[in-house]
């Protein structure tokens, strides 16, 4: 059962104590989508923080145990006011939030743009390990980028000095409205080239996406860790723990 990301912040009224011996935080920037929810009921499962704290640009009543809110006072990161304290993880999910009646418009959700200045204030805020999600379009980037660093904006966030930088590169479909706004002749030459594009780099279920996001974060190793589309996709056929393990300790 999905865990809706508002219900997930408004169901419960009684906060709990942290597990025994754990007092770290996580930052969850983007907890919106079929994915955030995902990401928030495997954190929440897992019980490996203390607090689960999503990003909000709008006021939120946080009831559920070990969930709370970060209210944001601008749309802006650089603008940001660093917050007090250590020992965090921060997790970054760029996604569109799923309009239903506006449930989720009261959460805020990152472009893809702003992840050098979110990761930095990130870094200011005492995060230490950081995973981030990545939007990949199917067939644009060469081999060698997808398992590494492909933009100017990647090296910058690798170069925050970090000690655990995960990323995960989910294959996306291409947008709907921008199919749409296309000729009928030009639709279909696209949908053709659906089927030439490698299983390796098709879309997963977000839920695949999150369990491999958990197992990365409870196992990575200091340094760089990047999960390609292919990685990903082969995680999702069943073995994950195995693909999970040759992955990171490769």
């Amino acid at each position: 059962m999905h865990v809706d990301p508002i219900q997930a912040l408004q169901a419960g009224q009684r906060p709990a104590a942290a597990p025994a011996g754990s007092r770290a935080e996580v930052l969850v920037a983007g907890a919106t989508g079929v994915l955030g929810a995902e990401v928030l009921q495997r954190l929440l499962a897992a019980r490996a923080f203390g607090t689960v704290r999503v990003l909000a640009r709008e006021p939120i009543r946080a009831g559920l145990r070990g969930v709370a809110s970060q209210l944001v006072p601008s749309d802006t990161p650089q603008d940001w006011p660093a917050l007090a304290g250590a020992d965090r993880t921060g997790i970054v999910l760029f996604e569109p939030p799923r309009l239903f009646n506006d449930r989720e418009r009261a959460l805020w959700a990152p472009q893809p743009l702003q992840l050098p200045a979110l990761a930095r204030w990130m870094r200011g805020s005492g995060v230490a390990t950081l995973a981030v999600v990545l939007p990949h379009d199917q067939g644009r980037l060469p081999q060698a980028l997808q398992r590494g660093l492909a933009s100017l904006d990647e090296h910058a966030v690798a170069a925050l000095g970090f000690e655990r930088l995960i990323v995960i590169r989910s294959a996306r479909k291409p947008p709907e409205a921008r199919l749409a706004a296309l000729p009928a002749l030009a639709r279909w030459m696209l949908s053709i080239t659906r089927y030439m594009v490698p299983g390796s780099e098709q879309p997963v279920r977000a839920a695949k996406v999150a369990e491999l996001l958990a197992v990365a974060l409870a196992t990575a190793p200091p340094g760089i860790h990047i999960a390609a589309p292919e990685t990903v996709w082969r995680a999702a056929q069943g073995e994950l723990q195995a693909v999970a393990r040759q992955w990171l300790i490769a």
